[in-house]
C-alpha cells in the first residue's frame, strides 16, 4: 500500500500545484490590473510588483482549500479513467481505507498549511502593511474618518483613549491626540503631538502642546464662581514620554484582518482587548477558524473522494467532475458566509467555525458510502419494495 499511496500523493500534488499555480496568477493578473490606476508618486510599477509578491502568500493560504479540492478531483477523474483505481480497489482496498491513504496524502499539506498560517503569512502581511503605508499612506482596512482610536488604563485606575491619524512602519504614526480621563471619566488632559513611535512599552511623542484642566473646573463652573486658579494650563513639550500597552504589533494588528495574523499575535489581542473592555469577539471567531483550517483540507478531500469511485463506462466524466468541483466551491462559499452570518447571529464561535465544516463531512461521508455499497443498496431496496415483486 505504501507505493499506491505514493502513486496517488504523486498525482494529487501534481494536479494541485498546476491548479494552484494558475488560481494565484489569475487572481494575482486581476489585482496588477486593478491597481494601474493607483500608479503615481512613490507609488511606482516597482512597488507595485513589490506589494503583490508580498501578497502571494497570503493569496496561496486563500486558494489552498479550494485548489486542494480541484487538484484531488481531477487527478483521482484521471486515474478513474485509466482504471488504475478499479486495479487498486480490485486489490482488495474499501472505500474507506482509500479515503484513509487520501487522508494521509493531505497530511503534508496541512503541515505545510499551519506554517504557512503561523510565520510565512503573517510576516508578509506586516510587511505588506508597512510596504502599503510607505507607498500608499495606507494600511488597509480598521480606519475611521477620525483616525485609529485605541482605549487603555492608566495606573492610576482611570483611563486614556489615543487616536492617531496614520500609522508607519516600525512603531512610528503622526498626528497624535491623547484624552486622559479620571476614574470617575472626568476628563483631565488633552493632548496633541505631531508625531511619535511606539517602542519598549512606551509612545515618546514630540511637539506636544497639553491642555491640563484644574480638578477643580466642575465645582468652579457649577457655583458660577471665577476660579482661584486657571482652569486649563496650556503646557508645550517637546517630548513626552508615555507607558502604555500598546506596541507596534498591536497597532498592525489594529489594521489587519484576525485571520492574517498568528495564533499567539492573535492571543495576544484578545487579551489587550478583554482587558480594556473592548469588542473582542471577531478575533475569538477568527481563532477558532484558524484552529479548523487544517480540518477544512481534510473536509475538501472528502468532497473529492467519491470521484474514485466514478463508472467511466457510463460517460459524462466531465459533467460529474464539473457536479463535484460545483459542490466544493458552494462548501467553500458556505463556509466563508457562515462568518458573517454568525457574527450578526451571535452564534458561538465554535460553531460558526465547525458548523459548515462537520455538516461537509458527514455528507461526503454518506454519498461516500452510498457509491461504495449502491449495489447492495439497491438489491435490498428491489427486495423490500413490494412494486418490485413479479406477479404469481
Amino acid at each position: 500500500m505504501r507505493t499506491a499511496r505514493r502513486y496517488l500523493a504523486r498525482e494529487i500534488y501534481r494536479s494541485c500545484t498546476v491548479v494552484l499555480l494558475a488560481l494565484i496568477g489569475l487572481f494575482t493578473f486581476f489585482a496588477l490590473v486593478d491597481d494601474l490606476d493607483n500608479l503615481g508618486g512613490k507609488f511606482t510599477i516597482w512597488a507595485l510588483f513589490y506589494i503583490q509578491a508580498l501578497a502571494l502568500p497570503t493569496r496561496l493560504y486563500d486558494l489552498l482549500p479550494i485548489g486542494l479540492l480541484i487538484g484531488a478531483i481531477l487527478a483521482l477523474a484521471s486515474l478513474a479513467q485509466r482504471n488504475e483505481l478499479v486495479i487498486l480497489r480490485v486489490s482488495g482496498v474499501s472505500g474507506m481505507r482509500l479515503l484513509g491513504m487520501l487522508w494521509i496524502v493531505t497530511i503534508p499539506l496541512v503541515i505545510g498549511a499551519t506554517m504557512l498560517s503561523e510565520w510565512v503569512t503573517p510576516a508578509a502581511e506586516i510587511r505588506g502593511g508597512e510596504a502599503n503605508l510607505v507607498y500608499r499612506g495606507k494600511a488597509g482596512n480598521g480606519r475611521l474618518e477620525s483616525g485609529y482610536w485605541f482605549k487603555e488604563p492608566t495606573p492610576d485606575g482611570g483611563s486614556r483613549t489615543i487616536n492617531i491619524q496614520s500609522l508607519g512602519g516600525s512603531g512610528e504614526v503622526t498626528d497624535i491626540t491623547l484624552y486622559e480621563f479620571r476614574k470617575d471619566q472626568e476628563l483631565i488632559a488633552l493632548s496633541k503631538a505631531e508625531r511619535g513611535v511606539f517602542s519598549n512599552g512606551t509612545l515618546v511623542m514630540e511637539n506636544v502642546t497639553e491642555n491640563r484642566i484644574s480638578a477643580d473646573a466642575v465645582d468652579a463652573l457649577d457655583k458660577a464662581e471665577p476660579p482661584k486658579e486657571p482652569i486649563q494650563q496650556v503646557i508645550k513639550l517637546p517630548r513626552r514620554v508615555l507607558s502604555t500597552t500598546l506596541t507596534a504589533e498591536r497597532l498592525l494588528a489594529r489594521v489587519l484582518t484576525p485571520e492574517r495574523m498568528s495564533v499567539a499575535t492573535l492571543l495576544d489581542y484578545i487579551d489587550y482587548l478583554r482587558h480594556n473592555n473592548l469588542q473582542y469577539d471577531r478575533q475569538v471567531v477568527a481563532l477558532w477558524r484558524k484552529a479548523v483550517y487544517p480540518f477544512t483540507l481534510l473536509v475538501m478531500m472528502t468532497i473529492a473522494a467519491p470521484v474514485a469511485f466514478m463508472q467511466t463506462r457510463r460517460g459524462g466524466v466531465g459533467a460529474k467532475v464539473f457536479i463535484g468541483i460545483l459542490v466544493g466551491v458552494a462548501f467553500f462559499m458556505v463556509n466563508q458566509l457562515a462568518l458573517n452570518v454568525g457574527m450578526l447571529s451571535h452564534w458561538p464561535p465554535w460553531l460558526t467555525a465547525l458548523g459548515p465544516n462537520a455538516a461537509a463531512l458527514l455528507l461526503a461521508f454518506g454519498a461516500l458510502t452510498m457509491m461504495e455499497y449502491r449495489h447492495a443498496i439497491s438489491r435490498n431496496f428491489a427486495q423490500r419494495a413490494p412494486w418490485s415483486k413479479s406477479p404469481v
